[in-house]
């Protein structure tokens, strides 16, 4: 059989993949869309995970008729690139990159964009995948780009785009703001300093209000203190001190660290309009309305004190309260995570490293309560892992909030999820929270914002080229923001400059169904291209693309085309190192992919996947032992099976036959019904995108093939004959349909298998259509019949070995009868008196056991038993002579009991039809000679090739 490495030499030089797709008709396609990957890092076991399934669908629709055509894609711009240059250069700030000049960063990442662009290329074809790597698309391209503006446009003029100021969370490393999404990605447990803050009332000194907050850099931002209009408030007295408290009556227990008693309890409404002494004078000039206790709904009693210090810049809710009251806004942190030259006590600082500065500060002048040690998930940038700061600023958003219902209602009822409990969960969860989308970010290498804004603040959207070269009189190649920001836009007298934002990089990817057919809005340009491409039948990507890949193809779906952008989904889940830790270079706690598929193939590393729990978005704790075992369960045995077969095939006409020969023996009936079987509940898997379903019983089926089918058809095919021809040809049949069966999961093992059987129509087994239930002989009730008394024949014998195990009676010792409950035809009871070494089978409906087996041995049972131990061992010395069955041996053994001779007289003819022998003889052993020892006597074999 072919090796993987043959297989692919095969498939290149007769563009099988090519003759996959240009066979199938173009009007009955089946689309499918690959999300990018950046090819700025190699290729890891997600991504093997991720193709495999990407390569198992279309490779089943090709051969159930489909025409599909997958073009790889690479996602080159935004965040990843960026940060890898600015290593490679020793940047450190936006302002290094702006010292350098735009257009150097941006060549630069250029460059690097597809740096292990051939090694990926490498490893995709290594995994058997099928995809279009030579014709792909490039989100920096600037056709593609200019899609990106063209779907901007459309947006635009749908008016869902929109500049606003809001709180959202930025990366002060990269300078620049992350959409909601984003930040769910880079989550990490910390442990910070968590603070109680005395704010003591103006019109009650020594009163203080008691507020936590886990993030005391806010605190000389703080602008007024908020209560929940349901709670009771208490005035609390310590019992030293004169000091006294207001906080939350349900919260006293769990704050108040000293003795005390109530003095005054309060509605919230009551403490509402109270001002308070801030803990910090920079700002007190500011606004009059700063410094007050108000209202709000976002107070709980979770944790804390039941109040809420409220800094207006750092926290979505605390912005939007602060802007429902008209607070005027004041930041204390700049872009760049630093405390402002205003904030004097840790100007300069780094907001995180500011904390304890602050508190220092606090204690000295007496306005901490208490301080303690808190450990809470924070959220970190997602590429450069720096701790985000919840931020106040301007953004370009797209308003996702006015079609989420839409959204909605387009995944409950157009997408099918796998599995299933994704549509209403993780997403549909993910659908019902939606926010209005940041899609602009303060970088560089990206897509640039097509809009051009004149002094006055009017705007311009450009939708294309060749708008922009219209307006500017500029011939436009590139469309990168080094190439473009210098280009000026003159329009009724006035001057129109680019703004110098970037798009979010996820909307390039989520704009791919447009954009790699180079598709704009403005024209429709490309627009029979796009009816015949959109939407997608299917998608795949881990179940982190809810809210990244996915999210974002739906959300611009709905928005432009009121449509799904995909129908059917498979989530995979994540690939863990063995013991369940994420997967790490430093600790090297798994094995390289490589290595893993040199020594055991691809294909057993494809199976390995299939069955596992990561096909249905669960973790998957890698072991190199799970792919050692597929490889033998599979690979392996497939090829004995197939060895098996082509031992006998040479001698019979016609042996693989396109259609499953009649037979009247059971043993062909039952495999056939079989493999009828496990293409239906293939089919059946993979239509509805189920892999491990699909992959299970491709294993199962091999084991019951070679175990139970080829193993007991072993004496069949040892005479020739109309028994032997017709097992001979039924098992090239089934060899042939399992390959079909195979083909998607296993694809190199499948060609290889396919191309040693002879009357091949095709060149390939990937160029065969999948049999119609009618080829298959659909299954139905007959089949199951005959596949069910099978069945019941197995479970009898599985019996009848377990009794012979528990009485001390090894299987090649013959016994005289075994009784059954059931009825059982005298095919079937055949079947099990070869397997369970019987001689006779009785039938009692009576019995209380399924299985009696009568353990009486007699002298001529024992002689029997010798007898088959004599031809195991002399079949033995046949293989590890070489011998095959066309060759035939002379016997002679050397033995000086009489019990052998008389075995040998009783039984010659048995035992040489057994081992294929012409003669067979007996002399008195040699004292030195001695080779092998039965239990009974000792015996030496000695066979001469004839």
């Amino acid at each position: 059989m072919m090796s993987e490495d043959q297989v692919l030499q095969f498939w290149d030089d007769q563009n099988i993949f090519k003759k996959s797709i240009d066979q199938r008709d173009a009007s009955n396609s089946f689309v499918f869309y690959d999300g990018p990957p950046f090819a700025t890092g190699l290729p890891h076991y997600g991504h093997i995970l991720a193709s495999t399934i990407k390569d198992v669908i279309p490779r089943f629709w090709t051969m159930k008729g489909k025409r599909v055509e997958r073009k790889w894609g690479w996602d080159c711009h935004g965040l990843p690139i960026e940060n890898i240059i600015e290593q490679k250069l020793g940047l450190k700030t936006r302002k290094d990159i702006l010292n350098i000049g735009v257009d150097k960063f941006n060549e630069a990442c250029r460059a690097c964009v597809l740096e292990y662009a051939q090694v990926w290329k490498k490893t995709i074809r290594r995994m058997g995948r099928w995809v279009d790597m030579e014709h792909d698309y490039k989100t920096m391209d600037p056709q593609y780009m200019e899609s990106i503006w063209s779907v901007f446009k459309a947006l635009w003029d749908k008016g869902l785009i929109y500049e606003g100021y809001k709180a959202m969370h930025l990366c002060p490393r990269c300078e620049t703001t992350l959409a909601n999404f984003e930040v769910t990605q880079g989550y990490k447990d910390v442990t910070d300093i968590s603070v109680v803050a005395k704010f003591e009332l103006e019109d009650e000194p020594g009163t203080f209000l008691l507020s936590w907050t886990t993030t005391p850099w806010t605190l000389p931002g703080n602008s007024a203190i908020y209560l929940n209009k349901d709670v009771v408030y208490v005035k609390v007295k310590p019992t030293e001190g004169s000091e006294s408290y207001i906080l939350a009556k349900d919260r006293v227990g769990d704050t108040i660290k000293e003795e005390c008693e109530i003095v005054q309890e309060y509605k919230a409404q009551e403490l509402v309009g109270k001002r308070y002494r801030p803990l910090f004078n920079y700002f007190v000039d500011l606004d009059p309305k700063y410094y007050y206790v108000d209202l709000a709904d976002f107070v709980t009693l979770e944790q804390g004190t039941g109040l809420v210090h409220s800094a207006i810049m750092y926290g979505e809710v605390d912005f939007d309260r602060a802007m429902q009251q008209g607070l005027k806004p004041n930041h204390t942190v700049g872009r760049d995570g630093k405390m402002l030259p205003s904030v004097k006590v840790a100007a300069g600082m780094f907001f995180k490293s500011a904390d304890k500065k602050i508190i220092e500060d606090l204690e000295a002048r007496g306005l901490i309560y208490r301080t303690d040690a808190y450990t809470h998930s924070y959220p970190h940038c997602w590429r450069c892992e720096t701790p985000l700061l919840n931020y106040a600023s301007t953004s370009w958003f797209l308003k996702v909030t006015s079609i989420k219902d839409r959204m909605i209602e387009l995944n409950q009822k157009n997408i099918s999820w796998v599995p299933q409990h994704f549509r209403d969960g993780r997403f549909g969860k993910w659908l019902e929270g939606a926010r209005d989308w940041a899609i602009s970010r303060s970088r560089f290498w990206g897509t640039p914002l097509p809009v051009w804004r004149s002094d006055d603040g009017e705007l311009l959207c450009i939708g294309s080229v060749q708008e922009l070269e219209a307006l500017s009189g500029v011939h436009v190649t590139d469309l990168h923001k080094h190439k473009i920001d210098d280009i000026v836009i003159t329009k009724d007298g006035k001057e129109f400059k680019r703004i110098p934002e970037v798009l979010d990089c996820w909307f390039e990817s989520g704009s791919m169904p447009y954009a790699q057919l180079n598709y704009r809005f403005d024209d429709n340009h490309n627009q029979q291209a796009l009816d015949a491409n959109f939407p997608a039948e299917f998608i795949g990507e881990g179940q982190d693309q809810t809210r990244g890949w996915f999210y974002t193809l739906h959300v611009l779906s709905t928005a432009l085309k009121d449509s799904v952008a995909f129908r059917n989904v498979i989530v995979n889940g994540i690939v863990l190192a063995e013991d369940g830790k994420k997967m790490s270079k430093r600790l090297k706690n798994y094995p390289e992919p490589n290595l893993v598929i040199d020594k055991y193939g691809a294909d057993a590393m494809r199976m390995y996947l299939c069955l596992s729990p990561a096909m249905e978005a669960e973790n998957l704790n890698f072991s190199e032992k799970g792919v050692d075992e597929v490889y033998k369960k599979v690979t392996m045995l497939a090829g004995n099976v197939l060895k098996f077969w082509e031992l006998y095939a040479p001698s019979i006409t016609e042996s693989a036959p396109l259609s499953a020969p009649p037979s009247d023996n059971a043993l062909d009936q039952w495999i056939v019904a079989k493999t009828q079987q496990l293409l239906a509940d293939v089919d059946s898997a993979l239509t509805n995108y189920h892999i491990p379903a699909g992959a299970r019983p491709i294993v199962e089926f091999l084991q019951d093939l070679s175990t139970w089918y080829v193993r007991r058809s072993r004496d069949r095919v040892k005479e020739e004959g109309a028994d032997r021809t017709t097992a001979v040809q039924t098992l090239g049949w089934v060899l042939r349909q399992y390959a079909i069966a195979l083909a998607p999961f296993m694809p190199m093992l499948a060609d290889g298998i396919y191309q040693r059987l002879p009357n091949n129509d095709k060149e390939s087994v990937h160029l065969l259509d999948w049999p119609t239930s009618s080829e298959q002989g659909a299954v139905n009730k007959e089949h199951e019949s005959i596949v069910a008394q099978m069945e019941t024949v197995r479970r009898l014998a599985s019996s009848a070995h377990q009794l012979r195990a528990e009485a001390g009676i090894k299987v090649r010792q013959p016994l005289q009868r075994i009784t059954i409950k059931m009825d059982l035809d005298q095919a079937h009871q055949e079947i099990l008196k070869d397997e369970v070494n019987i001689k006779e089978v009785t039938i009692d409906s009576k019995q209380t056991q399924e299985v009696v087996l009568d353990t009486t041995l007699t002298p001529e049972l024992k002689e029997e038993g010798l007898v088959r131990d004599l031809v195991r061992l002399i079949n033995a010395a046949r293989k590890s002579m070489g011998l095959t069955i066309q060759d035939r041996v002379a016997i002679r053994l050397q033995s000086e009991l009489p019990t052998l001779s008389l075995v040998i007289e009783h039984h010659a003819g048995t035992i040489t039809d057994a081992t294929l022998a012409t003669s067979l003889s007996i002399t008195p052993l040699q004292a030195t000679t001695t080779t092998t020892v039965l239990k009974e006597f000792p015996i030496d074999i000695v066979l001469e090739k004839q």
